[in-house]
């Protein structure tokens, strides 16, 4: 039975890392800079698939309309896209980064949402509105995304990464 306790902890303990982060963790980094030009890395066609299917989604739930992400914004996403490719998986390490970084650039509060495996924008957004969580980030009070999509040349599977934040 304590066996049993220990693995439903666990198991708990491993949602809830998993689940979609809102707010960093302190890391005592100041230098936020980053190589813009990252941002051109990634699939730009599919970003403004998704992001309209976003801003569709906010629009007939009488939410206000994101801005597209700044080249600062996209270049912190295609890097933890390009993590996630590297370790073959899906997570947030280092958020909490990339949530100082945008806020050291103005943001109020910042939210990410990632995922794996889907071929188109319909996919990726109605797998995302259908997870409490990322739908949370999604609907949340936001005014700008940024986008970091890339195909993996090992698994030829598609990574994504969204950072919504608000600037006001």
């Amino acid at each position: 039975m304590k066996l049993f306790k220990i693995i439903q902890i666990t198991f708990i303990l491993l949602i809830t890392l998993a689940s979609c982060s809102k707010e960093p963790l302190s890391n005592g980094i100041e230098d936020y800079s980053i190589d813009e030009t990252l941002a051109k890395q990634s699939d730009i066609q599919f970003a403004q698939e998704i992001f309209s299917l976003i801003n569709e989604h906010r629009a007939s739930n009488g939410l206000n309309i994101l801005t597209m992400g700044t080249d600062f914004s996209c270049a912190y996403a295609i890097e933890h896209t390009n993590y996630m490719i590297e370790l073959n998986e899906v997570n947030h390490h280092n958020f909490g980064i990339r949530s100082a970084a945008l806020k050291s650039k103005g943001a109020n509060q910042v939210g990410e949402n990632v995922a794996y495996g889907y071929n188109t924008a319909g996919a990726v957004v109605n797998a995302w509105l259908n997870s409490p969580s990322h739908r949370n980030n999604i609907e949340g009070n936001y005014t700008h995304l940024g986008h970091g999509i890339k195909k993996s040349d090992k698994n030829n599977q598609y990574y994504f990464t969204q950072l919504f934040y608000q600037i006001q």
